[in-house]
């Protein structure tokens, strides 16, 4: 009979879960890499360097790798929280490959889409938001309770959302999903399904260097795994108070980008400024 994850103490769990994590990124991200580049899936940096784009696939790979193996190891009720975490990764890297192969850049902000759909006129962001919304009232509904389906709902599809407004600079988007992890972390403590979320940690830590040295964009493809990774363990291990400040700062976050540009935001704030250029070669 295998010996169970939970054998372990729940602090070795989490440094096992992020090291296999970051071991198969690593193994993963040369060969995903080299495989994107030949396909000529690139894009411009901000140095007007051409480099692969969509190289957030390596998320998904690692995260559903690393659940693979430990599935076996996991007892009945994380078992079932492994599937529903690969299935959120899947689906929604899925939908973000589509908006960065098809998507058009004419279109921009999730009122843009909205208004495009409303006259008619179908674009990669609006089936995003959609498809996204529908699987996140499904993973919602499956988590339970019915009374917090909307709450829950709304916390996965705008936590997938706010990852995506963060992805404009080499590593902004990976250091937001770090310390959102980290919060999550200590909120939840204690709580085995954080093992999941410990997985992809390790992952985002092993291709960072990547992306803050601009050689790679993770694109929506990995930010719509890196936000569905964030709301769901959201909404599977914080107190309902804490799910709906979390829930509250999403809103603002949302309605700010809806009216400013973050990035400008950001550069005017010094602190800010200095931690989003943190490791990067942006002068």
């Amino acid at each position: 009979m295998p010996i169970l994850i939970t054998a372990f103490s729940f602090p070795v769990a989490l440094v096992l879960t992020g090291l296999l994590g970051a071991l198969l990124t690593r193994l993963f991200l040369p060969g995903l890499m080299g495989m994107i580049v030949e396909a000529g899936f690139v894009r411009p940096n901000f140095r007007g360097e051409v480099i692969p784009l969509g190289v957030g696939l390596v998320f998904s790979l690692a995260a559903v790798g690393c659940i693979v193996l430990l599935y076996p190891f996991l007892p009945r009720q994380l078992q079932f929280f492994a599937l529903a975490f690969s299935l959120a990764l899947a689906a929604f890297t899925c939908l973000g490959l589509v908006d960065d192969v098809w998507g058009s850049r004419s279109t921009s902000g999730l009122k843009g889409h909205l208004s495009n759909l409303l006259q008619g006129k179908l674009t990669t962001g609006a089936l995003k938001a959609l498809a996204g919304g529908v699987l996140s009232l499904f993973l919602a509904a499956v988590a339970g309770p019915l009374a917090w389906v909307p709450v829950n709902a709304l916390t996965l599809a705008l936590s997938v959302n706010a990852i995506n407004l963060l992805d404009l600079r080499p590593g902004r988007a990976g250091k937001g999903f770090l310390l959102g992890a980290l919060l999550l972390l200590i909120a939840g403590w204690g709580q085995w399904p954080l093992i999941f979320l410990a997985v992809l940690t390790g992952s985002v830590v092993a291709y960072l260097a990547v992306d803050l040295k601009a050689r790679a964009m993770m694109g929506d493809t990995g930010a719509n795994a890196l936000g569905a990774a964030l709301g769901l363990t959201a909404v599977w291990v914080l107190p309902e108070g804490i799910k709906l400040a979390y829930l509250g700062l999403l809103l603002s976050l949302h309605i700010l980008a809806e009216k400013y540009s973050l990035t400008s935001l950001i550069a005017r704030h010094p602190l800010l400024d200095r931690l989003d250029r943190w490791g990067s070669d942006r002068q």
